[in-house]
């Protein structure tokens, strides 16, 4: 059965469609989810929240471009409105803020994926969503702006903010692997 098959089985809303489709597709989610939340369980409720949706708004799927693209845009938007509910909140600065650290390339060569998905986890929730949307999926600072309701400036300070702690956070393991 092709994806395509399996999405038109979820639209006549077949559970067997539901099921394999959400095998499918569920551990590359949950990762997308884990990059958001503080915990697994969080991770957990924001994955099966943005199910819900998208098996509510599968119809309005047009076979054209990527699935797996559409379903990860609603995973990241229920993961932003499910830590919107959190009352994240963001300092407005300068647009002229400054420039993100660099850190040399040897500097990530050590760290594995699960290393730096762990770091990621222990930034603040804010830094965490503007370094997740930015960085890993590729959004712009308008666009992110527009999606938390937030200004341009104040998404490259948090992206700024997130960099720094996290290479803060690097040289740290470095000294202690000295």
């Amino acid at each position: 059965m092709t994806e395509n098959d399996l999405i038109k089985g979820c639209i006549r809303q077949n559970p067997n469609c539901q099921r394999m489709l959400f095998e499918k597709h569920a551990p590359k989610m949950m990762g997308v989810c884990l990059r958001y939340a503080n915990d697994t369980m969080e991770a957990e409720d924001i994955m099966q929240e943005g199910f819900i949706k998208v098996f509510q708004y599968l119809h309005q799927f047009k076979f054209e471009g990527s699935f797996e693209g559409w379903l990860r845009r609603i995973i990241v938007n229920t993961a932003i409105r499910h830590l919107e509910k959190k009352k994240i909140h963001f300092k407005d600065i300068d647009e002229n803020g400054s420039e993100a650290p660099q850190l040399a390339p040897y500097a990530y060569a050590h760290l594995g994926q699960e290393d730096l998905l762990k770091l990621i986890s222990q930034l603040p929730d804010g830094y965490r969503m503007v370094f997740n949307l930015n960085v890993i999926e590729g959004y712009s600072h308008d666009e992110i702006a527009e999606m938390l309701k937030i200004q341009p400036g104040t998404s490259r300070s948090q992206l700024v903010k997130a960099r720094k702690m996290l290479q803060e956070q690097i040289t740290q393991l470095q000294q202690i692997a000295v």
